[in-house]
């Protein structure tokens, strides 16, 4: 290659698509539209894989040029294999995966995310992915907002492997709420695990920084509001399967605690409440950590329980019948 195709290669900007699984979107995912129409730097290709056509609004979106929607059952959905098959339909550099209630803070979003992929680690590593702050929405309790903080706060930061010790599972933490991946590492890393009950993301970080020394960029300047309010049950299920997706990949997740992490976040919450003069709220949130931890345990130990029961405990009940019928979905 000669020196001056190396310098119009160095010159041009990365290009960028966005994939978003949808189901039944509704308001959060026209305002995200709008938004990501706002953004400073420039989107190729809005790449929707929208599951069951039913849920689809033809004529809502047909003023949007550049999105593209692919239509999928709720049998075929998988968190790991549809981000997959949406990632075949891009050619960009950078890939920016969302979720359909994910809403951009401002028109800057894209800019940041790309921007991180420029750094490198203390031994040179290169970013493969770039993560989002997510900030609470205006329906968001008291207690969730703490977690959005603690989960994500307001220094942006670069995880490699020589953090292990210091942050343990935190190293690997990232969300396809709002994350960017450079495309051609992604595909050599083999993409996400098909089959995915859930927590693709962290998966795919812990492989990516364990075995080839990749970088993960935390960026807290690009920012979606994005939060959940989930009451005890849907607290149980969620944790039941972020632990079934720990329990079946001990290639990332073995010998590496994650309690500690939860403790420390029910100690700083209850802290935070009573600093905010709510100590009335604190009983709550010690239960609603309780339904969190019980649901963790059981889904590490989730093949110790009957199948009637583990389908009582999960948020994908598709999932666990696709597993027993043994299907492979990509």
């Amino acid at each position: 290659m000669t020196e001056e195709r190396k310098s119009e290669n160095a010159l041009r900007k990365p290009r960028v698509d966005v994939v978003i699984p949808t189901y039944k979107p509704g308001k959060k995912f026209s305002r995200l539209l709008k938004m990501l129409e706002k953004q400073t730097y420039p989107i190729g290709k809005i790449i929707v894989m929208n599951t069951e056509k039913a849920f689809w609004n033809e004529k809502g979106f047909e003023g949007i040029s550049n999105l593209q929607v692919h239509h999928l059952t709720k049998a075929e959905f998988d968190h790991g294999a549809t981000r997959n098959r949406g990632m075949r339909f891009s050619r960009a550099d950078i890939v920016v995966f969302m979720t359909d209630d994910a809403v951009p803070a401002d028109e800057f979003l894209i800019e940041k995310l790309v921007g991180a992929f420029d750094q490198r680690g203390p031994e040179g590593e290169a970013v493969i992915m770039a993560y989002a702050r997510q900030l609470p929405d205006k329906d968001c309790p008291l207690a969730e907002r703490y977690t959005r903080s603690f989960n994500y706060p307001e220094e942006s930061c670069l995880k490699t492997k020589a953090d292990l010790k210091r942050l343990g599972i935190k190293t690997f933490f990232a969300s396809n709420v709002c994350c960017a991946y450079d495309r051609e590492k992604f595909w050599f890393q083999g993409g996400f695990i098909k089959n995915a009950i859930f927590n693709e993301d962290m998966i795919f970080a812990g492989k990516a920084v364990m075995e080839d020394d990749y970088a993960i960029a935390y960026v807290a300047d690009a920012k979606v509001i994005h939060s959940h309010n989930y009451n005890c049950t849907q607290q149980f299920k969620r944790n039941f399967d972020l632990a079934v997706s720990q329990a079946d990949h001990p290639e990332v997740f073995g010998g590496i605690r994650s309690e500690s992490e939860g403790i420390r976040l029910v100690k700083q919450t209850a802290h935070y409440l009573s600093e905010q003069h709510k100590p009335w709220l604190i009983p709550g949130m010690f239960v609603k950590s309780g339904f969190k931890y019980m649901g963790y345990r059981m889904g590490k130990a989730y093949h110790m329980l009957p199948q009637w029961l583990v389908m009582k405990c999960t948020m994908n009940r598709e999932y666990w019948l696709e597993k027993k019928e043994g299907g492979d979905r990509r």
